[in-house]
């Protein structure tokens, strides 16, 4: 097992103890015979009550993680009971998951640990509006930068870092990853550069587009008809299109100027214009974050948080099997601030952005 955690120094860590399983396990099954699934809106409105009901060291330590702002910016929880003939095989795609899943459990457990960062979000235009979205291998998108391709690396990025609504936190729970496909991270108390450089990231002169995980053809419709009218979900899509003709200038490093926050994409970000200097400080700084990758591997049980404005995170490329024993994640996206996407959700109980 050592030899699968390399290069995760970084990473903050929690064991579950036996004690605490069984609470946990207790209070999910409760849970999941109380809610339909985790997409229930009674238990999206809950959901932040019910995690008061975790063990108080998880609690804890999830609460220092959120309010520290140092080291990696990714802290892992591990020791959850994944049940492998429960949960079966690894679906084909996305579209295979059911309203009543076969890792309802496991998605809730998700969800109750995320909720204690934040707000638990997701996207009209990503994978059919669901709360929790799947990250495993599909045959058509092998060759993608997507979660669901396998063959290449996927590249170091910000969460949905071309929109201004993206997620403070990704969680990632890990149910199945047989050839230790390791996950990379890099975080900005990472980068070595000049003042000046620093400086010039600062400034509104670079863009980044949106990525492919948001392209139409990647979604297929809308799940939740009462939320996903087809006047909605064309609406999200133009809005993407135009982002993509006409995307708003932006800095890829802001707030505090000697503990900055950044929001990048090494395939999709670009200088805005003609600007050499500006080009200079991108190429410093895509270097500096390719020296200073972090690895892990992700076991099952593995629950995963990630500082999405502190830290950047992809995939190792590894060769797929399609026979239902490839990797296997579980997604979510939180926000510290479910306010600040009004305008792009129906109504203010709902969690899916338009």
């Amino acid at each position: 097992m050592a030899s699968q955690r390399k290069n995760s120094h970084g990473v903050r860590r929690l064991r579950i103890t036996p004690e605490e399983l069984t609470a946990i396990e207790a209070l999910v099954t409760q849970t999941a015979s109380s809610y339909r699934s985790v997409e229930d809106q009674r238990f999206l409105k809950e959901v932040g009550v019910i995690a008061h009901d975790l063990p108080l060291r998880i609690r804890r330590f999830i609460n220092n993680f959120r309010m520290g702002e140092t080291g990696l910016g990714v802290c892992l929880v591990s020791g959850y009971s994944i049940d492998q003939l429960k949960i079966r095989k690894t679906p084909s795609d996305w579209h295979t998951k059911g309203q009543f899943s076969r890792t309802r459990q496991e998605e809730f457990f998700l969800i109750l640990l995320g909720s204690l960062l934040g707000d638990v979000f997701g996207w009209a235009t990503q994978q059919e509006g669901s709360i929790v979205h799947e990250v495993l291998p599909v045959k058509e998108h092998e060759d993608a930068q997507l979660g669901t391709g396998s063959n290449q690396d996927l590249w170091w990025h910000s969460e949905d870092a071309f929109h201004p609504y993206r997620a403070d936190y990704v969680g990632l729970l890990c149910l199945r990853n047989p050839g230790c496909v390791r996950t990379t991270f890099a975080s900005v108390d990472m980068l070595r550069l000049s003042k000046t450089q620093m400086e010039v990231l600062r400034q509104e002169r670079f863009i980044i587009l949106p990525d492919e995980s948001h392209q139409e053809g990647n979604c297929d419709g809308g799940k939740h008809s009462a939320l996903n009218t087809e006047y909605l979900l064309s609406s999200a899509y133009e809005r993407i299109v135009r982002m993509k003709r006409d995307p708003r200038r932006v800095p890829l490093l802001f707030g505090n100027a000697e503990a900055p926050y950044f929001c990048l994409d090494a395939v999709y970000m670009r200088i805005a214009g003609a600007d050499d200097e500006a080009q200079k400080a991108l190429h410093d700084l895509v270097q500096a974050i390719n020296a200073s990758l972090e690895e892990i591997a992700l076991e099952p049980g593995d629950c995963c948080f990630i500082d999405n404005y502190r830290t950047v995170h992809g995939r190792r490329a590894f060769r797929a099997n399609y026979d239902g024993t490839d990797r296997w994640l579980k997604r979510i996206n939180i926000t510290r601030d479910l306010r600040k996407s009004r305008a792009l959700r129906p109504s203010c109980s709902s969690r899916v952005i338009h």
